[in-house]
């Protein structure tokens, strides 16, 4: 019998207990139902930076941005093709910066985009800029061997 992994939903933000043997095995949150894992960058609020952040055993990527911001518009699709390459072994998220001021000041966000891989509430790495699919997924697999 495997381990128990908290993974927190991205729709409704319930943390969820998944035997990590079936994290492959597209699992759903118990309280929603939703997918917890959907191809698709999950978009935080401060409450569910919050709790992705803190509560989710596996590794969570950040991607502060803002709508204004043409290099975090040129980064997006890599961003999301990133998330379709490394789920569900990692949670990839964006964070409005404009929309959340309070997390941007909190991490001291101070140019955008900025990158920054969490694992069990403790930033590990951060990198401010874009950057292409490969080299993303290449930069946060190396934050976490």
């Amino acid at each position: 019998m495997s381990e128990a992994i908290h993974v927190v939903c991205p729709a409704c933000n319930a943390v969820n207990r998944i035997p990590a043997e079936r994290l492959s095995q597209h699992p759903k949150c118990g309280k929603c139902k939703r997918p917890l894992f959907t191809g698709h960058p999950a978009e935080l609020d401060e409450q569910g930076f919050t709790k992705q952040v803190q509560r989710s055993d596996i590794p969570v990527v950040i991607d502060f941005w803002a709508p204004w911001c043409g290099p975090c518009r040129m980064m997006a699709p890599a961003f999301e093709q990133a998330t379709r390459e490394l789920e569900p072994h990692f949670r990839l998220a964006k964070l409005n910066t404009e929309n959340e001021r309070n997390v941007a000041m909190q991490y001291r966000i101070m140019s955008i985009p900025t990158l920054a891989v969490f694992l069990h509430g403790r930033e590990l790495a951060r990198q401010a800029g874009a950057m292409d699919a490969g080299t993303l997924v290449r930069w946060i697999q190396s934050v976490v061997r």
